[in-house]
């Protein structure tokens, strides 16, 4: 089977300037309805990519995806997400974008067509053969991330990508492949849409997964989240008051003592 490109696809529907508001939003919700089920096919596909990132990241090394536009500042998103939420180092998961911190919040011009780089941005971190990168590029083609890829591959560091269309040319270069077929886009080419969508499930369930594996969850709980305001703490002693069924008076000052809810349990002596 050959490159078949489905983001660039022309939109289900026409004369979008003549819909009503509710059919608007009707119709991107039936279209979004579609996500979770394409998704859900490519779960073996991702079952794969997150036992090599557990394996890389048990043995000292570190997550980092590469991405261009939304797919980068998706990336970003989701990595600059794994401090607070489970205690671990702000250098265990990175994201990087193609045009650097400036292209988060405003477009850089032809900044992902460069083809050299991504590496580039990777040397500044150390790559090492312990790490592995996942680009992240809903069309597949897009130079900055595929380069990147190709990159790590000389150097045997562990590659994988997310795209929205099958066998594309990112694709192909990653040892571990992710490939969610979401279909044309209600915007024809608004990737950020649905494609946008389905790459935000499948970076959850890659470092969520990957953290409970690596042991930062206990039971369904965060017992690693930094405790860095007065919401994360109050969900801190509730935590505490039914883990070891103590008071809240008890378990705010368990919490104040440990400095986190792990910390807590394990120290705390009937």
């Amino acid at each position: 089977m050959g490159f078949i490109k489905t983001t660039e696809k022309d939109s289900h529907y026409n004369d979008l300037e003549h819909m009503t508001i509710d059919e608007l939003l009707k119709n991107i919700n039936n279209e979004d309805k579609t996500v979770p089920l394409a998704v859900e096919k490519a779960l073996p596909q991702i079952e794969k990519l997150v036992k090599q990132v557990v394996n890389q990241l048990k043995n000292g090394g570190r997550l980092f995806y590469i991405g261009a536009g939304t797919s980068g500042r998706l990336g970003i998103l989701d990595a600059s997400e794994c401090p607070p939420t489970f205690g671990v180092s702000h250098d265990l998961v990175i994201g990087l974008i193609a045009g650097g911190d400036t292209a988060i919040r405003k477009a850089v011009e032809f900044a992902e067509d460069s083809i050299t780089q991504a590496w580039q941005d990777l040397k500044a971190y150390n790559i090492s053969q312990k790490d592995i990168v996942v680009g992240i590029a809903a069309s597949g083609t897009t130079p900055y991330v595929i380069s990147g890829i190709e990159a790590c591959n000389k150097h045997n560091i562990q590659t994988g990508c997310i795209a929205c269309n099958i066998n594309s040319p990112l694709s192909k270069v990653s040892k571990y492949p992710i490939e969610v077929l979401v279909g044309p886009e209600f915007v024809t080419g608004s990737s950020r849409m649905k494609a946008g969508t389905a790459q935000k499930l499948v970076l959850n369930m890659i470092t969520t997964a990957t953290m409970i594996q690596l042991g930062r969850i206990k039971d369904n709980k965060m017992v690693d989240m930094q405790l860095s305001n007065h919401k994360l703490v109050n969900r801190g002693t509730t935590m505490l008051m039914r883990e070891l069924n103590i008071s809240e008076e008890e378990a705010k000052n368990l919490l104040e003592t440990y400095k986190s809810v792990r910390n807590a349990i394990q120290n705390y002596k009937p």
